[in-house]
């Protein structure tokens, strides 16, 4: 019998293909949605066919935000997992896949909705505002279907650990169960308003919604859902990029602990989301603030392990001075490029965000479209290009093929796009906002103020950059399809660096889950049980709420 030439095991191979499959399918209708937006808000483009502004938002962040995202997520934590810790059980994948369905069932179902006008709520889907229960209906599957693969994941993981006692568990293994450990812990929330005030109210179960509970409910997973994002470009960056550039991973235990870092600091502060907002007391929302910068610890241990492993690999090849190491990357290898860039735009994203979670300039910015840019930066660019950076060897290693030279060329030129186009879009959404230019909303809604005649340019400038993300989204898609069917069949290296020589040994109390998971819980606890308990005894008549239905 012939040798696989794929990287994992082929049963593995299928599943995460299938998650990616359906994470681009997403990226294709939703970056769509986006570009019609900016064309919409130069108000000199009118949408056909009686589609709704709000139809297409929601559809945009839902399948970007939720869907792509989330399918890429757990296609790259099975896939790395199976390269670590060994390919999965018969049982295991017959979990995984139930969970894939559910998953794909429930997409499915909410998109339906969206595309027919009964679910523009976007997706946030505040109170009062109603959707069919379909939609409510379909989002509920997607994540018990997400739990099941998490706790394959999970499973997998102590599995390695019973047959390897006493050894370090496999970093890549190890970060994907943070991942989807914070991914279970955050959607407790979404599944709860969902389940106990959404189904029930759009069903016509109760005639009112504490919209209070159901938008803290939300942002106690929508905080978190940032970091779901970025955790795994945090395992492209520690333990892919070092091995593309020949180098080695700075510190195993430095990677682990600001995993299980940011575990702890993205669930209690979910109220920076809500500093508007009345009915929550000012010192927990000052509490949560406070606890919302500690992030910026583990952010800091990431840039620090990186920039050391750029430089460590750079006086390797012969590097001298402070930035010596720039000219020794590997800057025509489109693994590298595309996670670099998106690292890059990570500085100022990270910037917006420390601005957003500060009460006195969250004032000047909140509800404008800079926290609309600020979004694109932190997710659209240094996830999602970091993501295309993993695309570009993961597809061709799963499936035995071969990443070549043409497609590593035209993986650069979509990388240019796609950060060009952005940097324009994203900027002008920035500036555009400190003129207060409101979120969320289409130019013919406010086109007739005197006050924003001004405002053309930036719109203007968002349809440009949009147009030019347009492109590089078809780009990446003609890739993704090539390296998927017809790359030359060939071995294609799936790259996993080892640890330094130099890095001091992990210490074993970093894998003890009872204690972290107790920590974060102890942290949830706190944050939340007292002003929950005073938004619940003081909170106003619930609203009727308006259905789009």
């Amino acid at each position: 019998m012939k040798p696989s030439i794929r990287s994992i095991h082929a049963a593995d191979a299928k599943l995460t293909m299938a998650h990616l499959f359906v994470a681009f399918g997403a990226l294709f209708i939703g970056a769509t949605a986006g570009l019609l937006q900016t064309l919409v808000r130069t108000g000199k483009f009118t949408l056909p066919a009686g589609i709704g502004y709000y139809q297409i938002l929601t559809v945009h962040g839902v399948l970007l935000g939720l869907v792509l995202t989330t399918f890429f997520i757990i296609g790259f934590v099975l896939a790395t997992q199976s390269k670590t810790a060994g390919a999965y059980s018969a049982g295991e994948r017959k979990w995984a896949w139930t969970g894939f369905i559910l998953m794909t069932v429930g997409v499915a179902i909410t998109s339906t909705y969206i595309l027919l006008n009964e679910a523009s709520v976007l997706y946030t889907f505040y109170a009062p505002l109603m959707a069919h229960p379909g939609f409510y209906i379909g989002l509920a599957l997607v994540v018990v279907g997400s739990w099941l693969e998490g706790f394959v994941v999970f499973r997998r993981h102590a599995r390695w650990r019973r047959e390897n006692p006493g050894e370090r568990s496999p970093l890549l293994s190890y970060m994907g169960v943070v991942t989807m450990l914070l991914w279970l812990i955050a959607t407790l929330g979404v599944a709860a308003t969902v389940l106990l005030q959404f189904i029930p109210w759009s069903l016509g179960f109760t005639e009112t919604i504490d919209v209070l509970v159901s938008r803290t409910l939300f942002w106690y997973f929508g905080h978190p859902l940032v970091y779901f994002w970025l955790l795994p470009a945090y395992m492209c960056w520690y333990a892919i990029v070092p091995k593309i550039i020949g180098g080695k991973i700075f510190s195993d235990s430095l990677a682990r602990m600001s995993f299980i870092l940011f575990l702890l600091f993205s669930f209690p502060v979910g109220f920076h989301h809500q500093l508007t907002e009345p009915g929550i007391d000012p010192f927990w929302k000052y509490l949560q603030v406070v606890l919302t910068f500690m992030v910026v610890i583990p952010s800091l241990m990431t840039a620090f392990a990186l920039f050391a492993t750029f430089e460590m690999r750079g006086r390797e090849l012969g590097a001298k001075g402070l930035f010596g190491w720039l000219k020794k990357m590997p800057w025509k290898d489109v693994r590298f490029l595309a996670p670099f860039v998106g690292m890059l735009m990570f500085i100022p994203g990270g910037i917006g965000g420390i601005i957003n979670a500060s009460n006195q300039m969250n004032q000047v910015v909140h509800n404008t479209i800079w926290v609309t840019g600020h979004f694109h930066l932190a997710v659209a660019t240094t996830v999602v290009l970091t993501f295309f950076g993993v695309t570009y060897w993961l597809v061709p290693s799963i499936t035995g093929r071969k990443l070549t030279a043409s497609m590593n060329k035209l993986g650069i030129v979509q990388t240019v796009f796609w950060a060009v186009g952005m940097l324009i879009m994203s900027g002008a959404m920035h500036w555009h906002g400190l003129l207060g230019g409101p979120r969320r909303s289409a130019f013919s809604e406010y086109a007739g103020n005197a006050d924003t005649t001004s405002w053309g340019a930036y719109q203007m400038a968002q349809a440009i950059g949009g147009s030019i993300l347009f492109v590089g989204m078809v780009l990446m898609l003609v890739i993704f399809v090539y390296l998927a069917f017809l790359a030359p069949k060939g071995e294609e290296e799936f790259p996993v660096a080892t640890v330094s020589e130099a890095a001091v040994p992990t210490p074993k109390v970093l894998e003890n889950w009872k204690l972290w998971i107790g920590v974060t819980c102890a942290l949830i606890l706190f944050a939340y049980t007292i002003p929950f308990i005073d938004i619940v005894q003081n909170a106003p008549p619930g609203s009727q709420g308006y259905k789009l239905w």
